[in-house]
């Protein structure tokens, strides 16, 4: 398997080779050339499989450059108790309404980033032995892929970590999993400004061939294409999870909707990488907090990024992005995979701030079965209370955004899951509001809200980001 540019600028490249990369050199993001696809017995064949055993089958079918015996024991220490140490990894959960949660938050920094992110903590650190090189990652997080990178890196000898966080954007236990941490090689920086600033200096600096290469600058942000083929494990799993108990011809005609609180775009695009992949998906609802650009986008066909200054900051803050760098992922796509079309309508979109993409709304809907909504304050204070009140389960803000827009574009007989965030201790707030009750925090992670922080502040400047990166790099 090669991979691509989305702006047609980039030589074919393995799988390694992009995990490295991160970014496109041409400033575009990382595509396989062609889908993989399994047959229905192929996927039948692995309904056996452990959680990790999965990964490696599912994986397999992108890393085509690491050795199936290696990419196995990645997986194996990915996946292991000691990181996901609920039975099975990833759990479902009835909770009424025909809706389901799919456990994502079971992993060491209590988020559904874990899931990938530790993969890739492993599979990066194996090449970069291979290679006998280091790798200097740039984030940029709204809240969870921070701690999930800095956790999966954190005892990496060849990564350093330099994490970018919008001040004040966080939650109280967010930025304590993150500026909690000593390790000498985990780097964090407060921005000023919002998520989408920090983002944009994420891709200038990965544009910036020769700082990149002099610094060996990497990334692990969902735009590294790592992170969404690690991602698209899970919803095999749900499938064959939810088809247990059926018999081969009741799982042949099978169909489930699956509910995405949506950022940055990376979890939905997993989710549209499985059902091209196989996975009978019937609808991927993509749920939006105040930040609705994407809303907008599936709804009307119209994309409008919003400026920083029009960010709201919500009480669903992993959600408050209002440029998603994976839609360019999924506007390749719509657009016949030709990046010559797809080079043109980000200039469009440069030039004027908006694309409209209507003429393929049918597209949208029914050849791809994208839906959406949005969910606000009020709706997540009053679904955390019901979803408490009703099945005795806490669950957090961002959650909640998608149970709100699950309930609206329920189908009669087809199952719909809802993919979970976070856990609930991780915005004690505003569940203690919503439900009246303190959400549960495992006394080692209670520790971390009182230890000392060690973060640097920094002005929502390209050039002082640049100076500190150099000045602490691994080289």
């Amino acid at each position: 398997m090669q991979y691509v540019s989305t702006r047609g600028g980039m030589t074919p490249a393995s799988f390694s080779d992009v995990l490295i990369e991160g970014l496109a050199p041409d400033g575009g993001l990382v595509v396989p050339e062609r889908m993989p696809h399994l047959d229905f017995d192929e996927i039948e064949n692995l309904r056996k499989l452990t959680y990790p055993q999965l990964a490696a089958q599912i994986l397999r079918l992108f890393a085509t450059d690491i050795p199936r015996e290696t990419l196995s024991e990645l997986c194996e220490r990915a996946y292991s108790s000691a990181n996901f140490p609920t039975e099975g990894v990833v759990p479902l959960k009835p909770i009424g309404d025909d809706l389901t949660l799919l456990g994502l938050s079971e992993g060491p920094t209590l988020a559904f980033k874990d899931m990938a992110m530790q993969f890739l903590g492993q599979a990066i650190e194996h090449v970069l032995e291979q290679r006998g090189e280091h790798l200097n990652i740039v984030g940029a997080t709204s809240g969870d892929t921070g701690s999930a990178a800095e956790y999966a890196f954190r005892d990496k000898p060849n990564v350093a970590v330099f994490m970018l966080s919008p001040q004040g954007r966080m939650s109280p236990f967010q930025r304590a999993q993150m500026y909690s941490l000593t390790e000498p090689t985990i780097h964090n920086i407060a921005m000023e400004g919002v998520f989408d600033d920090a983002q944009a200096h994420l891709k200038a600096l990965a544009t910036d061939l020769a700082f990149k290469k002099h610094h060996s600058i990497g990334a692990v942000n969902s735009i590294n294409l790592g992170r969404v083929t690690a991602q698209s494990v899970y919803y095999f799993w749900a499938y064959l999870r939810l088809t247990d108990a059926l018999s081969d011809d009741q799982r042949e005609s099978f169909e489930f909707s699956v509910t995405v609180p949506s950022g940055n775009f990376g979890n939905i695009l997993a989710g549209h990488f499985a059902q091209q992949m196989g996975v009978p998906i019937r609808r991927l609802v993509l749920a939006a907090n105040e930040n609705n650009v994407l809303d907008e986008f599936f709804r009307t066909g119209m994309y409008r990024p919003r400026a920083s200054a029009e960010t709201h900051a919500t009480s669903s803050p992993s959600m408050d992005i209002s440029r998603a760098s994976n839609i360019e992922r999924f506007i390749f796509e719509l657009l016949g995979r030709d990046p010559e079309k797809l080079s043109a309508a980000w200039k469009q979109l440069d030039d004027t701030g908006e694309l409209d993409l209507s003429e393929h709304l049918d597209a949208l809907h029914n050849k791809y079965g994208f839906a959406s909504g949005t969910s606000r304050h009020d709706d997540r204070i009053a679904t955390i209370g019901d979803v408490y009140r009703s099945t005795g389960v806490l669950i957090d803000p961002h959650t909640a955004d998608g149970v709100k827009v699950a309930r609206e574009h329920v189908e009669a007989g087809v199952p719909m899951l809802v993919l979970e965030t976070a856990k609930p201790a991780k915005f004690a707030e505003i569940v203690r509001e919503a439900a009246g009750v303190d959400p549960e925090v495992p006394a080692e992670l209670a520790k971390l809200l009182d230890a000392p922080q060690h973060v640097v502040k920094m002005a929502n400047d390209e050039e002082a980001l640049r100076a500190y990166i150099a000045e602490n790099a691994l080289s």
